[in-house]
């Protein structure tokens, strides 16, 4: 069994403060020790926070990142930390929930990666946003992101 090399980390093990907005936090990225292997990696942000741009009001979502490595992982801290970044930034919706997908794609150049934003309701609409880079490559178990929809969501 084959360690990851995380050398070079700047924040792993490391206390850091939380990034003021998504474009200052760094996002981190290791060797995958099972290149060659298609395997899905799932994180789940079930309590993320960003605010309104237009009432300065805090906006919640589920979101679901799924994707198969080509090579490298996000560092997972880097990626908490990251998340969080968005506490105190104004964007819509949608522009959050893209604004991570490509900011990981561009990291990592994954093999595919798929987000799924299940935002609470303001106003009365729950907004969900999904995007992905394309296919899957075939044979890959991808499970179902499991997040119903909005009923009262939990």
């Amino acid at each position: 069994m084959s360690k990851t090399d995380v050398l070079g980390l700047s924040q792993l093990g490391q206390p850091v403060d939380l990034p003021s907005n998504p474009d200052t936090a760094v996002l981190e990225k290791v060797p995958s020790s099972h290149a060659g292997t298609d395997f899905v990696v799932r994180f789940t942000a079930p309590e993320f926070t960003s605010l309104c741009p237009m009432t300065g009001q805090p906006d919640f979502a589920h979101i679901v990142i799924d994707y198969i490595p080509d090579g490298w992982l996000v560092e997972s801290k880097s990626l908490k930390l990251y998340l969080h970044s968005f506490r105190n930034h104004g964007a819509f919706h949608e522009d959050c929930t893209i604004d991570i997908a490509k900011r990981l794609v561009g990291l990592l150049e994954p093999k595919w990666l798929r987000i799924g934003a299940y935002w609470y309701p303001r106003g009365g609409i729950p907004i969900d946003v999904f995007w992905q880079t394309g296919d899957a490559p075939k044979g890959v178990w991808i499970p179902d992101q499991g997040v119903q929809p909005y009923r009262g969501r939990g």
